[in-house]
C-alpha cells in the first residue's frame, strides 16, 4: 500500500531535509575554504563567483512585474541573473543582453538552488522567505521584496515579509502596516522605500499608445481570486448564470492558481457554463487586452481590481466574502485595513441580496458620474511616483549595491 503524506507534513519534512543538507554542505564549504586559504599562503579565495544582482520569480506570470525593471537595468548596462520556476517563462527568451535567465525546474529544485545562492542582492515578489522551503542563503547580503499588486501587503500569508531586508512600496499605508507588524513582533525595522509601481506604469503607457477599440457590446469581466474566501468559494457558479441573464457579454478569468488548487471546481463550472458567443473563459498570461476590452469588473479581494480601476479608469463591483484573517498578517492589525476604505471608492459592493438585481447594480456603476473622481483619490494614495517606478527601483538597487560592496571592502 502506498504511503500518503499530506502537503503540510511533506513541506515540513522537506524543510528539515534541506536544513540538514544545508548545514552539512555549509560545514564542508567552510572547511574547503579554510583549506584553500592555507594552501594559498593566506590569500582569501572562496572559489565561488558572487552574483551582483539576482531576481527570483516563482511563476512566469510575474514577468510583467520584472520586465520594466530588467529593461531599465539592461539600458544602464547592469548584468542581472533572473531565476524562474517556469520553463516557459518569457524571461528565458527576453531580448535584453544583460539579463541572464535560468530555470532549475520544480519549485523544490529552485528553492534548493536559492538556499545556497551567492549574491549581493536578490529581488523577488515571492513572500514567505525563511518561513517554508525557501531559506535565506548565508551568501546573500540583501533581500528585497517588491509587491505584485497595488494593494495591502499585510494580506500576505502570515510572516510573509518578516525576513526581507527591504520592501519597495507604492503607498504610505503599506509602510504604516509593515511598521505596525514590526513593533508588534519585535522585529528589526526593514528599509521601506516608496518607488511606485513599475508594472502599472508600463500598463498605463501601453494603454496610452494603444489604438482605439472597435465598437463592441457591453462586456463584464468576472475575475475572482482563489480559495474558500474568494468569489467562487462564497457565491459558487450562480453568479455566472446571473451575468448571462443580463444579456451582456461575459468574460470569466479565474486566478491562475485556481487551475491548480481548485481544478475540480473550475472543471465543474466550465462544464456547467461552456464557452459560447456570449461567454468567454480567459487564461491569457498577459491580462492587458482582456482588461481593456471590458467595461466593468466583478472581483473580490484580487489585486486586479486596482489594475482595472486605476490604470483603465473603469468601475468595479467587489464582493465582501468576510475574509478569515487568521492566516494573514492582517490578523495582527487592530486598525481597519486601507482596502476597506478604498473599495467603496472604486465601485459598489455585491451582497447576496444584491444578486437579485445584478443588472441594475451593473448599470448603476456604468453610469455613475462620481466614480472617476473617487478613483483618482485612491490612485493618489496607492500609486506614488507615477511613471517613475522602474527608474526608482533600479536607482535603489544600484545605490544599495554600492553601499554593500563598499562596506564589504572596508571590512
Amino acid at each position: 500500500m502506498l504511503l500518503y503524506i499530506d502537503p503540510g507534513t511533506g513541506s515540513m519534512l522537506f524543510t528539515i531535509l534541506i536544513g540538514v543538507i544545508g548545514a552539512a554542505i555549509y560545514s564542508l564549504r567552510i572547511f574547503w575554504i579554510k583549506f584553500r586559504f592555507k594552501l594559498s599562503g593566506g590569500k582569501a579565495d572562496t572559489g565561488r563567483k558572487k552574483i551582483p544582482l539576482a531576481i527570483f520569480s516563482d511563476h512566469k506570470r510575474y514577468w510583467s512585474i520584472f520586465e520594466p525593471i530588467c529593461r531599465e537595468l539592461d539600458a544602464r548596462g547592469v548584468d542581472v541573473v533572473y531565476i524562474t520556476c517556469s520553463s516557459d517563462d518569457p524571461a528565458l527568451n527576453c531580448p535584453y543582453p544583460h539579463v541572464k535567465a535560468q530555470c532549475f525546474g520544480t519549485d523544490n529544485k529552485t528553492f534548493s538552488h536559492l538556499n545556497f545562492l551567492n549574491a549581493t542582492i536578490l529581488l523577488s515578489t515571492t513572500p514567505g522567505l525563511d518561513v517554508y522551503q525557501w531559506k535565506r542563503s548565508k551568501d546573500v547580503q540583501w533581500y528585497v521584496h517588491i509587491p505584485h499588486a497595488a494593494s495591502e501587503v499585510v494580506l500576505y500569508r502570515m510572516f510573509g515579509l518578516d525576513y526581507y531586508d527591504a520592501v519597495l512600496l507604492s503607498g504610505q499605508y503599506q509602510a504604516e502596516g509593515l511598521r505596525q507588524l514590526e513593533q508588534l513582533r519585535g522585529l528589526p525595522p526593514k528599509e521601506l522605500v516608496l518607488v511606485g509601481i513599475p508594472y502599472m506604469d508600463e500598463m498605463a503607457k501601453r494603454l496610452q499608445e494603444a489604438e482605439p477599440l472597435p465598437p463592441h457590446p457591453t462586456t463584464i469581466l468576472l475575475a475572482p481570486s482563489w480559495g474558500e474566501s474568494a468569489l467562487f468559494g462564497v457565491y459558487g457558479g450562480r453568479i455566472i448564470g446571473l451575468l448571462l441573464e443580463t444579456g451582456y457579454h461575459v468574460i470569466v478569468r479565474p486566478h491562475p492558481q485556481s487551475f491548480d488548487s481548485e481544478k475540480e471546481l473550475l472543471e465543474k463550472l466550465m462544464k456547467e457554463y461552456p464557452a459560447s458567443e456570449q461567454l468567454e473563459w480567459n487564461r491569457d498570461m498577459d491580462n492587458f487586452q482582456v482588461l481593456r476590452r471590458s467595461d466593468l469588473l466583478i472581483s473580490d479581494f484580487s489585486g486586479v481590481i486596482f489594475d482595472f480601476a486605476l490604470v483603465h479608469n473603469k468601475p468595479v463591483i467587489y464582493t465582501d466574502p468576510k475574509i478569515d484573517r487568521s492566516m494573514y498578517d492582517a490578523w495582527w492589525m487592530e486598525d481597519p485595513l486601507w482596502t476597506e476604505s478604498a473599495l467603496p471608492r472604486l465601485g459598489r459592493e455585491l451582497t447576496q441580496e444584491g444578486m437579485t438585481d445584478l443588472k441594475g447594480l451593473i448599470d448603476a456603476c456604468l453610469t455613475n458620474p462620481e466614480g472617476e473622481e473617487k478613483r483618482r483619490q485612491v490612485l493618489e494614495e496607492t500609486w506614488a511616483h507615477f511613471g517613475e517606478g522602474a527608474v526608482r527601483t533600479v536607482d535603489y538597487l544600484l545605490e544599495k549595491y554600492e553601499e554593500l560592496t563598499k562596506t564589504e571592502e572596508e571590512a
